[in-house]
C-alpha cells in the first residue's frame, strides 16, 4: 500500500478499528473500498431510510453524479464552491462537475416536467447516491473523505406555511431512524452554508474527534452549532438564560428550509386553484450513510473492538464451533442445529456466520468474534457434555452472558430485530 492506511494517519477510533477488522481499504487520498462486512451493514442502513422516507411519501430517484457546470452557474454556486468541486472537461471542451449535492439537478428536473398541479404537492424525492467533495485534507476515515454515499432529500410544496410541515415530517423521520440505531444524538440549530435557506439543523453526534462545536442549554434543551452563535450568546442560553456548555459533535444529518432560492432559478412551479403558476417552496434533507456507519462505531466501540448498533450489525449472530478433535466436537451435530435455527427462527436467515475454523481454539475465534463486533456470539463450549448440552451465549453490546440449552437459545433468538 502506497501512501495510505499507515499508522501515523490513524487519527480516530472508528479508522483504526475498520482498518484492523478489514471493514475497509484504503484505494487513495479520501477514498476507500468497502468490503463485504461494511456493505452488508450499509445496505441495512439503506432498507432502514428507505423504509422511513417512504412511510412520509419520500419517491426514490436517482440522479447523474456526472452535473453540467451550467446548472451550478445559474445558481451562482459554481464560483460560491470554489476547489470543492471537482471538476472536469469533456472532450467537446465543456464543463462538468462531480456532484457534492444534487439541489440544481433536482429542481431543474422538476422544472422540466411543467407545472404541476397543487393537488400533486407535496413532492418528496430522495435517492442515496455516491457524493464527491475535494476535501483539502481528508481525515478521520469514512468521517471526511473525498466519495462518500450520502442520502439526499428534496421536497416541494405549495406555501412556507406547508413546506415548514414537510421540514418537521422529515426531520421526525430522522429521529426515528437514530432512535432505531439506539445513537445518542443532539439537534441543533446550524448555519445553511453554502446550500442556503431559511432555516438550518443539524443531527450531531457528541464525540470528541468531533470537528463541530456545539452549545447546550440542559435547563430548556436549546441546542445550536456555535458558527450560528454571536460572542454575547455564548455564555447564556438566549431562550431562558440559563448556562451553556460546550460539547463537540459529528453531524451525521442536516436539514434546511430553501424558500424558492432554486425554484425562482429554474421555474419549479405548480399551477393553484385559479390555474396560475406558483413557484414552489423547497426543502432539502441530507443523511451521510458510511459517515452514520463510522460515526456509530466512533461513538458505541470500545478501544479494542466494534460494537454496532444492533440493526446494522453486518451479522447479528455467530457461532463458535468446538475445536477439532476435542470431545466437545463429537457432541454437536452442526448441520442439526443450524436447521433447526433457521426453521424455528427464519428471519435470521442469512444474518447468521458459522466459525468453522476448528484449527484454532475456541478463546482465539472469541477474540476475533469480539473485534468484529457481532451482537451475539454463542459457544458450543466445555458445557456441551452435559446433559441437556448447554451452550454459552455473548451478548456484546450489552455485556450480558446466559448459558441457555439449545431450546432455550431458540427462544432467546426468536426476538432479535433485523431490517
Amino acid at each position: 500500500m502506497v501512501g495510505a492506511g499507515r499508522s501515523s494517519e490513524l487519527t480516530c477510533k472508528s479508522q483504526r478499528l475498520m482498518l484492523q477488522a478489514g471493514l475497509i481499504q484504503p484505494a487513495n487520498t479520501g477514498c476507500f473500498h468497502y468490503l463485504p462486512f461494511t456493505v452488508r451493514a450499509m445496505e441495512k442502513l439503506i432498507r432502514l431510510i428507505d423504509k422511513e422516507m417512504q412511510s412520509i411519501g419520500g419517491q426514490k430517484v436517482n440522479m447523474p453524479s456526472l452535473t453540467s457546470a451550467n446548472l451550478w452557474k445559474a445558481s451562482e454556486r459554481w464560483d460560491l464552491l470554489g476547489k470543492e468541486l471537482f471538476r472536469l472537461k469533456d472532450r467537446h471542451s465543456m464543463d462538468y462537475c462531480l456532484s457534492p449535492t444534487h439541489e440544481e439537478a433536482v429542481t431543474e428536473l422538476v422544472a422540466m416536467q411543467g407545472n404541476l398541479s397543487y393537488k400533486q404537492l407535496p413532492l418528496l424525492l430522495y435517492q442515496v447516491t455516491r457524493k464527491f467533495r475535494d476535501e483539502p485534507k481528508p481525515r478521520y476515515g469514512l468521517l471526511r473523505g473525498r466519495e462518500f454515499y450520502m442520502k439526499d432529500m428534496y421536497t416541494f410544496d405549495v406555501s412556507e406555511e406547508a413546506a415548514k410541515v414537510t421540514y418537521k415530517l422529515v426531520s421526525d423521520a430522522y429521529t426515528c431512524i437514530f432512535d432505531q440505531l439506539g445513537l445518542q444524538f443532539v439537534k441543533v440549530q446550524a448555519d445553511p452554508g453554502s446550500i442556503g435557506g431559511k432555516l438550518s439543523h443539524e443531527f450531531q453526534l457528541p464525540a470528541e474527534i468531533g470537528e463541530d462545536h456545539l452549545l447546550m442549554c440542559s435547563d430548556c434543551h436549546f441546542a445550536a452549532n456555535v458558527e450560528t452563535m454571536n460572542a454575547v450568546e455564548t455564555t447564556n442560553c438566549p431562550q431562558c438564560d440559563g448556562k451553556l456548555r460546550e460539547s463537540r459533535g459529528i453531524e451525521v444529518g442536516h436539514t434546511f428550509y430553501l424558500g424558492t432560492k432554486y425554484s425562482q432559478i429554474f421555474g419549479a412551479s405548480y399551477s393553484n386553484t385559479e390555474n396560475k403558476p406558483i413557484l414552489s417552496e423547497m426543502g432539502c434533507f441530507g443523511l451521510g450513510v458510511t459517515r452514520i456507519l463510522a460515526a456509530a462505531i466512533e461513538v458505541l466501540s470500545t478501544e479494542n473492538n466494534i460494537r454496532w448498533p444492533s440493526l446494522l450489525a453486518p451479522y447479528q449472530v455467530c457461532v463458535i464451533s468446538p475445536k477439532k478433535g476435542s470431545k466437545e466436537e463429537l457432541n454437536i451435530n452442526q448441520p442439526e442445529f443450524y436447521d433447526n435455527l433457521m426453521d424455528t427462527v427464519p428471519q435470521l436467515h442469512g444474518e447468521v456466520l458459522f466459525d468453522d475454523r476448528s484449527h484454532l481454539t475456541i478463546g482465539r475465534r472469541l477474540k476475533d468474534a469480539s473485534c468484529l463486533g457481532y451482537p451475539y456470539i454463542i459457544i458450543a463450549g466445555k458445557r456441551i457434555l452435559e446433559d441437556p448440552p448447554i451452550f454459552e451465549i455473548k451478548c456484546q453490546n450489552n455485556g450480558r452472558t446466559m448459558f441457555l440449552t439449545q431450546e432455550g437459545i431458540l427462544d432467546f433468538l426468536k426476538n432479535i430485530q433485523v431490517v
